[in-house]
């Protein structure tokens, strides 16, 4: 066979990895679930509980949730420190996004429970509705794209942000904080938030959440449809918010090496169970996890 031939059939066989990178073979998510699963391991509450230091400020425990009569979620368990980040990664249907919509209130929860905060000030947020759980536990949720006003201004988006807040003034006030904050906003403050770049969309959803400066943040899809420099940009701002302000992050990331690089934990969920547990860092250099999602 010619050289020319050879380099022929090599390009036939390579094909877009899961979201980046190459891999030798077209999988199916089908094939992607099923050798996910042969690779799954027993994962004890023992170490779910160690990754979070033994001291959970969000704790997922035994939950059983879906939509509708449909169970998406069986017996799941997740515990993330306070001031922790948790990516989760896994095929398309595995329940990240549900794990999500069930703290958050947006499931149906058949059994099991769901709790956030520390000491005296614990609270089981399994049935509460989502404005009770950000007003009670300080838990919000930045959606997935195009979750702003696009003929509000970037201003009126924020005080948006505190339609919880006892006064339309504290929700300005707020507000104000996060301008001062935020200086690419400020700058854009009366423009309607049509205009804006993605990335400055996307820094809008982010701070509309913060208005109310919860504890813990549900973040779904951070670099979804945004240009690999608004990407950092994203991550910047998601860094120092857990680590300058002491943040709570789980995360849901379509750019799975992204989330893991940032994240302290790293969960693989394969039809609505845990596959596999550990540090953000030990997942990017598992091979198989690497083979599947990471493009490598």
């Amino acid at each position: 066979m010619s050289e020319d031939k050879q380099q022929t059939e090599a390009e036939k066989r390579k094909a877009s990895g899961y979201h980046m990178g190459s891999v030798d073979a077209v999988i199916s998510v089908e094939q992607v679930v099923e050798q996910a699963r042969a690779m799954a391991e027993d994962v004890p509450i023992e170490k779910i509980a160690a990754l979070a230091n033994n001291d959970p400020y969000v704790a997922i425990n035994e939950l059983c949730a879906g939509y509708g009569k449909m169970q998406i979620l069986h017996s799941l368990n997740l515990q993330v420190a306070k001031g922790q980040s948790l990516c989760l990664i896994g095929p398309n249907g595995a329940g990240k996004s549900t794990i999500l919509h069930s703290i958050y209130g947006f499931t149906n929860i058949f059994s099991g429970t769901i709790e956030a905060g520390e000491g005296s000030n614990k609270v089981d947020v399994t049935h509460l509705s989502p404005n009770e759980k950000l007003k009670k536990a300080g838990i919000a949720y930045i959606l997935q794209d195009k979750s702003i006003f696009p003929d509000m201004t970037v201003e009126e988006n924020l005080w948006m942000g505190g339609f919880l807040m006892d006064t339309p003034a504290m929700a300005r006030e707020a507000a104000e904080r996060v301008f001062a904050k935020y200086d690419r906003l400020a700058k854009r403050r009366t423009h309607k938030a049509r205009v804006l770049s993605g990335g400055e969309r996307r820094l809008l959803e982010i701070s509309r959440a913060l208005v109310m400066d919860p504890e813990v943040l549900l973040v779904d899809e951070p670099s979804i449809g945004l240009e690999p420099r608004f990407i950092d940009m994203v991550f910047d701002i998601l860094d120092d918010l857990q680590h300058g302000e002491g943040k709570t992050i789980i995360m849901v990331e379509q750019n799975a090496k992204k989330g893991l690089e940032f994240a302290d934990i790293g969960y693989v969920l394969v039809s609505g169970e845990l596959a596999i547990a550990g540090p953000g860092d030990e997942l990017l250099d598992n091979p198989e996890v690497g083979r599947l999602f990471l493009g490598g």
